[in-house]
C-alpha cells in the first residue's frame, strides 16, 4: 500500500478499518474514492500526515477486516445483495414512518424534518429501482461470467452490450445517493437531535446515520472492488 499514490477506494477495498479514519475527516470514500489522500485534503484543513499516519498504525493491529477484495466475485454479489440490500429494504419503511411521526408532531417547530422526510422518500425510492436493476440485469451477468470463466466457455455478449455500460449508470446513481445522505446529514447537524428532542428523534437520527454508513459500504463494495473486477473480468473472458 502507497499512501502517496493509491486511490482512496482502493486504501479502504485493502484495509476497510481505514474507512473510519475517512469519515471521521470528512473523505468521501466511496462515491469519490478515485482520489489520493493529498487530493482529498486539498483545499480542506487537514492534517495530511495525521491521516497517513493513523492508516499506517493500522497494520500494527490485530483483527484486520474481513478481506473483501479476495472474495471471488459471485460470492461478493450474494454478499451485497444478503445484506446490503435486504437491510435497506427492511430500515427503509421503519425510517419512513419515524420520519412521518417527526413531521407530524415537531414539524412546526422544526421545519427542516420535512426536508429530510422529502430527501429520505427520494432516496428510498430510488434506491429500490436501483437495487432491482442490480438484482435483475447487472448482478445475473457477473456471476454468469464467473461461471462462463470457470468452464472455460465463450461469453455470449450482453443485450446492454459491455457490462460498463450498467456500472456506469450504477455509479452515477451512487453518486446521487450519496449527495442525497450527505444533505440529510447537513440538515440533521450530523444526526444530532435537537435540544428539546424525545425519544423518537434520537432513534431516527441515529438510525439515518446507520444507514449513512451501511450506503457507504454498500457503495464502497460495488465501485471500488466489484465493479473495476467485473470489467476486468469481461475483458479477460473478450480477449
Amino acid at each position: 500500500m502507497n499512501l502517496k499514490t493509491d486511490f482512496i477506494g482502493d486504501i479502504v477495498a485493502q484495509d476497510f478499518r481505514a474507512a473510519a479514519i475517512f469519515k471521521k475527516n470528512g473523505i468521501d470514500f466511496c462515491c469519490k474514492g478515485g482520489r489520493t489522500i493529498d487530493e482529498a485534503c486539498e483545499n480542506k484543513n487537514l492534517n495530511t500526515q495525521q491521516i497517513y499516519s493513523d492508516i499506517e498504525a493500522l497494520s500494527s493491529n490485530e483483527g484486520g477486516s474481513i478481506d473483501f477484495n479476495s472474495w471471488p466475485l459471485d460470492l461478493l454479489v450474494d454478499y451485497v445483495e444478503k445484506t446490503h440490500h435486504r437491510y435497506v429494504e427492511e430500515k427503509t419503511p421503519i425510517l419512513q414512518a419515524f420520519l412521518d411521526k417527526l413531521c407530524k408532531v415537531h414539524g412546526a417547530g422544526h421545519p427542516k424534518l420535512f426536508e429530510v422526510k422529502a430527501l429520505f422518500d427520494g432516496s428510498a425510492h430510488d434506491l429500490s429501482a436501483h437495487m432491482k436493476k442490480e438484482e435483475l440485469i447487472l448482478f445475473p451477468f457477473i456471476k454468469q461470467m464467473v461461471k462462463t470463466k470457470i468452464a472455460g466457455e465463450a461469453l455470449a455478449t450482453p443485450a446492454f452490450g459491455t457490462v460498463e455500460n450498467p456500472v456506469n449508470m450504477m455509479k452515477h446513481e451512487h453518486t446521487a445517493e450519496g449527495e442525497r445522505l450527505r444533505s440529510i446529514a447537513a440538515l440533521t447537524n450530523e444526526y444530532t437531535p435537537p435540544a428539546d428532542g424525545c425519544n423518537t428523534f434520537r432513534v431516527t437520527y441515529a438510525m439515518l446515520e446507520d444507514f449513512e454508513n451501511d450506503l457507504h459500504m454498500h457503495i464502497h463494495l460495488e465501485n471500488n472492488i466489484l465493479f473495476p473486477k467485473a470489467i476486468d473480468l469481461e475483458q479477460e473472458l473478450t480477449v
